[in-house]
């Protein structure tokens, strides 16, 4: 195991390296993600998870998308969130306090079976690599992982290696530029990850590339991601969510529906999802799936979301995590009109449906609305949760003060409110049968 000061000093070279380009590259494409289901998802039935960081989680996004993936992904499982991001944090504290009192308040509380850590940002101070502060940031970060484990028996820990300062898209403030410093410290991340057995999901390598392809495809609004260089707009966050999902083992599929439509029809193959009243004749090919799941919503909308649009476009995503297909082969017409639930989806050439079409990517198709009716549940779920902690139990107990019962009564309500927001999700969340119609267009 190598100690602190050894590997401290070691990681001050690399940070000068990058600084100066004698160290290795350090954007690097997207592999294809492939699961191993031997290993199975990282989250349990009945496991309790709390979001712990910075400015960064604070803005309640990546954190959101994460929940929103295991909810819809497993809609026969329970899980419980928590996002305890405050801005400005670093590892010994910040604005909500000293972390001693952030870890009591913030994280224990909530009795987790799984904490996730996302600090560094703050931590680098904004310059190019320094020993002191660096070994400030090393001392912090092991004294929040000793309290974990030894107050929480037995928790599952994920490290998240901060996520890119954006020296992509603009010029770098300085030499080598600030986010050369965070990967320094995501290499100190990496090593902490090893000595205490622990998870790590690198946010900072995918969003660089991702970055970079995308300055590459749209310069101006490539720039819109991060659009301050520090706290990414949803895109963003969905990136970084995709990372620490891969790191959890996440399955990629929704569903993959492939149908042979030659002769009366015949199921090839219905991968999370159950087929029924198939029927082919020359005039039409219809059938009913019920999947397994929801598809991961994302907000795609092409107009407010326009960076997401860009992330989807510049990464392995979809593919990796939200893949909803369905393929149809032996088709006899030239073009067909893709009908789901009897509303006009798209028009379509046979081509395009024997490759197969991404269900996902069509935000009116009804299982993309209803992920995205469980999605605004779950914001709901973390306004009121955040809304108690933040504006009402935290300003009313600092400096010694004693919750009042008329403050008791204000936490009481906003707790009941997130109670009843919780229990319309499993209803919201249950999928439903949808009847695909394909005729001949002209």
């Amino acid at each position: 195991m190598m100690k602190s000061k050894k590997w401290a000093a070691l990681l001050g070279a690399l940070a000068v390296g990058m600084l100066f380009g004698t160290a290795p590259n350090a954007v690097k494409a997207q592999g294809k993600h492939t699961t191993n289901a031997s290993k199975g998802f990282y989250l349990k039935d009945g496991d309790r998870v709390v979001f712990y960081g910075d400015s960064i989680t604070d803005q309640r996004l990546y954190s959101t998308f994460i929940e929103s993936y295991c909810v819809s992904r497993f809609p026969k499982k329970h899980f419980t969130f928590f996002h305890s991001g405050w801005g400005g944090d670093r590892v010994t504290g910040g604005g909500g306090g000293p972390i001693d009192l952030r870890l009591d308040r913030d994280v224990f509380v909530y009795k987790p079976t799984v904490v996730t850590i996302d600090l560094g940002m703050n931590d680098g101070a904004y310059r190019a690599f320094d020993q002191n502060i660096f070994n400030t940031y090393v001392n912090g970060y092991r004294h929040i992982l000793d309290r974990l484990t030894k107050e929480l028996p037995g928790v599952r820990i994920t490290l998240l290696i901060a996520s890119a300062y954006d020296d992509v898209t603009r010029p770098t403030g300085f030499l080598g530029g600030y986010n050369a410093t965070l990967t320094a410290y995501g290499e100190a991340v990496r090593e902490l990850a090893r000595e205490y057995n622990l998870t790590v999901a690198d946010t900072n390598t995918p969003l660089v590339g991702a970055l970079a392809r995308a300055h590459a495809l749209d310069a101006d609004l490539s720039t819109k991601v991060i659009p301050d260089r520090v706290h990414p707009q949803a895109g963003g966050h969905m990136v970084m969510a995709a990372a620490v999902l891969k790191a959890w083992n996440a399955p990629d599929t929704v569903a993959d529906i492939e149908i042979d439509a030659a002769g009366d029809g015949s199921v090839v193959k219905s991968l999370g999802s159950r087929i029924s009243g198939l029927r082919a004749t020359p005039e039409s090919l219809t059938f009913t799936h019920t999947d397994s799941c929801l598809p991961w919503p994302l907000d795609r909308d092409p107009d407010r979301n326009k960076d997401t649009i860009l992330m989807l476009n510049t990464t392995d995503i979809e593919q990796a995590l939200n893949r909803y297909v369905l393929k149809i082969d032996n088709l006899p017409a030239a073009r067909y009109m893709l009908k789901v639930d009897g509303q006009n989806i798209a028009t379509l050439s046979r081509e395009q449906l024997q490759s197969g079409i991404d269900l996902a990517a069509v935000p009116a198709l009804a299982p993309n609305q209803q992920a995205n009716t469980l999605l605004t549940l779950i914001r709901r779920h973390g306004n009121f949760h955040n809304q108690k902690w933040r504006e009402v139990q935290v300003p009313n107990s600092t400096g010694g003060k004693t919750i009042t019962a008329d403050i008791q009564a204000r936490m009481d309500a906003l707790d009941k409110q997130d109670a009843d927001t919780l229990k319309m999700i499993p209803a919201a969340n249950r999928p439903k049968p949808h009847t695909v119609v394909l005729t001949p267009a002209m």
